[in-house]
């Protein structure tokens, strides 16, 4: 192979996996941080609730300058979700990744945003629930949680 196919092969074929994979990894990694709050911590007066404290901590992680609608953040350890994604026998078209519900309920709070605030102002309403995970996964098995997308 030519120096320049060889580059052009890396570039149009391999380069297009490994950044796949880079995020992939980046969003298995970002998982714990991102939806595990375990155990709850309390936020001071100053933050005015439990999710406008935790979704500022979001909001950083995620480099996001926009008030994400609705986060869910769940209240066991890392080990009781991740069990869910070793077998996600479904495909969601719509992520394009592999997707499962969990047969638990797990102890969760809902952050939603109050649209009735600017848009660089993000203000939360704070929901505790117990219910079932439909849960993002990295692969089909042997997978990791990648994204909590929604409850049951």
């Amino acid at each position: 192979m030519t120096p320049v196919v060889g580059w052009l092969f890396l570039q149009l074929v391999l380069r297009p996996t490994l950044v796949l994979g880079i995020n992939i990894q980046r969003a298995i990694k970002n998982f714990e941080h991102l939806f595990i709050d375990f155990p709850r911590v309390e936020y001071e007066d100053s933050f005015q609730g439990y999710c406008n404290g935790i979704m500022a901590y979001v909001r950083g992680a995620m480099q996001k300058w926009n008030c994400p609608k609705i986060h869910y953040m769940v209240h066991v350890p890392i080990q009781s979700i991740r069990k869910y994604c070793m077998h996600s026998e479904n495909f969601c078209v719509s992520y394009n990744q592999y997707c499962t519900i969990t047969k638990d309920s797990f102890p969760l709070t809902i952050c939603q945003w109050i649209q009735s605030y600017p848009p660089t102002s993000c203000r939360y309403n704070t929901t505790l629930t117990n219910s079932r995970l439909y849960l993002l996964c990295s692969r089909r098995y042997n997978a990791e949680p990648l994204d909590v997308i929604g409850i049951f």
